[in-house]
């Protein structure tokens, strides 16, 4: 199955249902479903980086989600399949303050939508890679 590896938190992000896009530097032709792998990198090291109001807003939506808490933040770990239904130029949508807060939305990028999120019931070990990969099932899973 085709899968994307992306940085923690944006990985869980998707899980809960909070992020519906995954903006990328470049476009793919594929569809359908696809796994997202959360890579191997700490999120603090991710958020660190990022404005203030955007940490905010992603701790506001962990909190806002009674039944998540910080264990979820699986790192090298396969945690859901979703169906890339389609392939955008960033500047062809409108997305909310949240979702522009959740990705990079500079002209000339892509927006890939996810839909139709499935969360496995348990995340599966396996390693990440650049670019567009297959992912094989039959890993280890996540302790």
């Amino acid at each position: 199955m085709k899968a994307i590896t992306i940085h923690q938190p944006w990985a869980s992000l998707i899980a809960i249902g909070a992020k519906h896009y995954e903006t990328r530097s470049w476009a793919t032709k594929y569809r359908g479903p696809i796994t997202i792998h959360a890579s191997k990198k700490e999120a603090l090291l991710t958020m660190w980086r990022l404005p203030k109001e955007t940490t905010e807003a992603v701790f506001e939506t962990f909190k806002n989600n009674a039944d998540l808490n910080f264990s979820f933040l699986n790192r090298g770990c396969v945690l859901l399949v979703a169906d890339l239904t389609n392939v955008y130029k960033t500047e062809e949508l409108n997305p909310s303050k949240l979702e522009r807060m959740f990705g990079d939305w500079t002209p000339g990028r892509y927006a890939w939508e996810l839909q139709n999120v499935r969360v496995l019931p348990s995340p599966v070990l396996a390693k990440g890679k650049q670019g567009l990969w297959n992912w094989n099932e039959e890993e280890t899973a996540c302790h």
